[in-house]
């Protein structure tokens, strides 16, 4: 991804977060990504792992909360905590204010395309207001495929099984290029 022409800050207006990127996989040659991520009051993301890479979170400004497999954690500016891979984890703001954290994603794998789709769809109102998930199947297929993330209780082969066929079939369609197209390059 040439990162002359992408904006290193990215917005999601329907939940008021932004994504920074300080250090892409193009930049490390993939060994990882970083980020800084703004979350703002009552934001964050629901319980979900990822089995090839770990994110390791740093809180800079506020009180970061997590949740690693059940136990909730309030990270302070310079505390870190990591969830290595099939860590069923969340990030989340419960306070009344902006809050700052870092995240490193090692290996880097594809969550930078991840994020600018899922930003993008949603900034092009093509995700469901409430839940924030995109209208169309197949491009949630896509997301799932890139960031390789799993939910919480439906069994992996299902998952792999479910969200594969459906990326197989947006892949034959043209809906991974279109997305990557517009939103990552």
């Amino acid at each position: 991804m040439p990162q002359s022409t992408l904006a290193r800050t990215i917005e999601n207006p329907l939940v008021q977060d932004r994504v920074t990127f300080l250090e892409t996989a193009d930049e490390t040659g993939g060994a990882y990504e970083y980020v800084e991520v703004e979350l703002a009051p009552g934001g964050g993301v629901g319980l979900h792992y990822h089995l090839a890479f770990t994110e390791r979170f740093e809180a800079v400004i506020g009180t970061a909360h997590l949740e690693l497999d059940g136990e909730h954690l309030e990270l302070r500016p310079g505390q870190t905590a990591s969830a290595p891979p099939g860590t069923l984890h969340r990030f989340f703001n419960p306070g009344g204010e902006t809050i700052v954290f870092r995240v490193k994603i090692d290996p880097a794998r594809r969550f930078e395309q991840v994020l600018r789709i899922s930003y993008g769809l949603a900034r092009d109102g093509k995700v469901r207001p409430k839940s924030g998930i995109p209208r169309s199947v197949l491009e949630l297929a896509v997301i799932f495929e890139l960031g390789e993330t799993y939910l919480k209780g439906i069994p992996v082969r299902l998952q792999r099984g479910i969200f594969g066929l459906l990326y197989r079939i947006a892949k034959r369609r043209g809906v991974e290029e279109r997305l990557l197209h517009t939103y990552c390059r």
